[in-house]
C-alpha cells in the first residue's frame, strides 16, 4: 500500500505545498512541531533514508538546503532546524523545523493549525523561493 507521502505526490491527499521538481517535493507538516514545519521527500517511496541511491540522497539534501532558506527568510526564527526520524511515515523524509528555542524540536508537542495559517506561511514561504 501506498505510504501518506505517495498518496500526497500522487495528489490524492492535499497538501500546502512549498516546492516540487521531478524528484522531490516540500510541504508543511499538518501537525507542525513550529510554525512553518516543512517535510520534504523525495517522490520515489523509499522507506529509510539511508536506503536512497547516492543521487537520491544527495539530491534531497540540496533540495532541503534551498527549501530551507527560504523557511528561514519566511518564518521569524533563529535558525531551522533539521530532522530525520523515519518511524513514523515508512517513507524517507527530513524535517525541516524553524527554532527559536530546543523546545520547538518538541516532535510530542505538536500545533493545532488551521488550513488558513498553514496557507498563509506556505504563501510566505513560496514568496521566498522564487
Amino acid at each position: 500500500m501506498p505510504s501518506i507521502f505517495t498518496r500526497i505526490v500522487n495528489g490524492e491527499i492535499p497538501c500546502h505545498k512549498i516546492a516540487e521538481t521531478d524528484d522531490f517535493l516540500a510541504f508543511l507538516d499538518v501537525f507542525p512541531c513550529a510554525p512553518g514545519h516543512t517535510l520534504v521527500i523525495p517522490k520515489q517511496e523509499v522507506d529509510y533514508i539511508f536506503d536512497l541511491d547516492e543521487a537520491l540522497y544527495t539530491g534531497l539534501m540540496q533540495f532541503s538546503k534551498t527549501v530551507a532558506a527560504a523557511v528561514e527568510k519566511a518564518v521569524p526564527c533563529k535558525r531551522i532546524g533539521v530532522a530525520v526520524v523515519g518511524l513514523e511515515v515508512p517513507h524517507a523524509h527530513v524535517h525541516l523545523i524553524p527554532l527559536n528555542s530546543m523546545a520547538d524540536m518538541n516532535f510530542n508537542n505538536k500545533l493545532k493549525m488551521s488550513q488558513e495559517e498553514l496557507a498563509e506561511i506556505a504563501t510566505k514561504i513560496k514568496k521566498e523561493l522564487l
